[in-house]
């Protein structure tokens, strides 16, 4: 079973985190990545841009609804992800609309994040190479 960590931050002024800080925890991604890979379990990952710049879109009545940055109902919660290779923002909101969002019942919302590529992040990591049970524990 495949399972989407996602990472959840406080979203502070990263011009004041110090070369080292950032470093350390570049460093924290890349053994985690690393362990992953060689496991055999990393299928991807990537960072979201800053939450100010995502779009939520909600269907009503038919009409495409958007509002500015994240925004869920407290009753709603995540239930899973599509990732689409959209021209632009627009296309992106319109595929939105068609995604459906009533796993219980209600309708619930999509928010839209552009993901953010990590360039030292080789794409053959990216690639799941699952290593079996028993050559793992050896």
């Amino acid at each position: 079973m495949r399972y989407m960590m996602l990472i959840y931050t406080k979203e502070g002024d990263r011009d004041k985190m110090s070369p080292e800080e950032a470093q350390q925890i570049r460093d924290r991604h890349n053994a985690v990545m690393n362990e992953s890979r060689e496991r055999g379990m990393l299928v991807a990952v990537n960072g979201l841009s800053r939450t100010h710049t995502a779009i939520t879109v909600r269907l009503e009545a038919g009409k495409i609804l958007t509002t500015d940055g994240p925004f869920a109902e407290t009753k709603e919660q995540l239930a899973g992800y599509y990732v689409l290779d959209c021209e632009n923002l627009e296309e992106a909101i319109q595929w939105a609309a068609r995604i459906p969002t009533s796993c219980g019942g209600a309708l619930g919302s999509i928010e839209i994040r552009e993901l953010v590529e990590f360039p030292h992040v080789p794409e053959s990591m990216l690639k799941p190479h699952r290593v079996p049970a028993t050559s793992a524990a050896s």
